[in-house]
């Protein structure tokens, strides 16, 4: 059936007829949007745990300086750094085998007697530490900025349809027209936008890895009271990498309070995959097609200004 646009219809478009299509465009990109996020933040599966070390997983875990701590941990560990009385760092022997690019970093820092503060901020940390996010990215684990750009596209589509929107209701109100069901419409694309803009930096395949992590080393848990020297060197660092600097605590509670590393427990951190929230986005917004049905928008010109 033709729909015929009357004298008074804003933009020559019957209020029923631009609401419908309004809601039906931003229900296609909230689909869209999802299917394409939900492919971008899949990831590539850890199928042995082995694959991941105790920095990759505290870089997955907390980001740079937990990642920092960890090396740390893993060093003093070794013997490899200790701290003055000052509380700045100082190296306490050789660096021991099999050492990552980031504990070569962090041991140059100590030999420059840097506080533990500082050394996320320390040019070589900083490069160890560009290297290992750009490492979880080639295994899949954590997003590119050209794959978080990827996911946003969607919610820009989203923001210029509110724009439009937004353009529709003032030009209703100077016609005179109702504009009551455009605002829950507008409102409900801002909403789905909101959600969807929100994209996690690693994807869900390094989120089941630390729930497993979690479950496959709950030895290494401050709770349990582990008998680190048993697990050495590597076994400590895991512990801080999976349960926060609290382990370090228990671990070597002098060289931590020494070294003025704060107690952070990380154990709760990291089960969800940032990517869940986006169906709620698309059911707030096709939420406003209630508007859709005949009865809801009445007479000409009723809803959609």
């Amino acid at each position: 059936m033709t729909v015929l646009a009357a004298p008074g219809d804003t933009w020559g478009i019957p209020s029923r007829t631009f609401l419908g299509i309004y809601l039906l465009a931003a229900l296609v990109v909230v689909i869209v949007s999802i299917a394409r996020r939900n492919a971008i933040l899949a990831g590539k599966r850890v199928t042995q745990h082995s694959q991941l070390g105790p920095q990759q997983v505290a870089f997955l875990n907390g980001g740079g300086q937990l990642a920092v701590w960890t090396a740390l941990s893993g060093l003093r560990s070794a013997g490899a750094i200790g701290v003055r009385p000052d509380r700045r760092l100082t190296t306490g022997g050789p660096l021991p085998a099999g050492v990552t690019p980031l504990d070569q970093a962090i041991h140059h820092a100590a030999s420059r007697n840097l506080f533990a503060r500082e050394l996320a901020r320390d040019e070589w940390v900083a490069r160890a530490l560009g290297d290992l996010r750009e490492g979880l990215q080639r295994q899949g684990l954590a997003l590119s900025p050209e794959q978080r750009a990827a996911a946003r596209r969607g919610p820009f589509l989203l923001f210029a349809l509110v724009m439009v929107g937004v353009f529709r209701l003032f030009a209703g109100l100077s016609n005179g027209r109702p504009v009551g069901f455009l605002v829950l419409g507008i409102i409900g694309v801002i909403v789905a936008a909101a959600l969807l803009a929100r994209v996690p930096w690693r994807t869900r395949a390094a989120n089941a890895a630390l729930r497993d992590l979690r479950r496959s080393n709950t030895h290494l848990a401050p709770a349990s009271s582990p008998a680190y020297a048993t697990y050495g060197a590597a076994g400590a660092a895991m512990g801080v990498a999976l349960f926060g600097t609290a382990s370090l605590w228990v671990l070597d509670p002098g060289f931590a309070e020494q070294a003025e590393i704060q107690r952070q427990a990380l154990s709760g951190t990291g089960t969800s995959s940032g990517g869940s929230s986006c169906g709620g986005g698309g059911s707030s917004c096709s939420g406003g097609s209630s508007c859709g049905g005949g009865g809801g928008c009445g007479g000409g010109g009723g809803c959609g200004g």
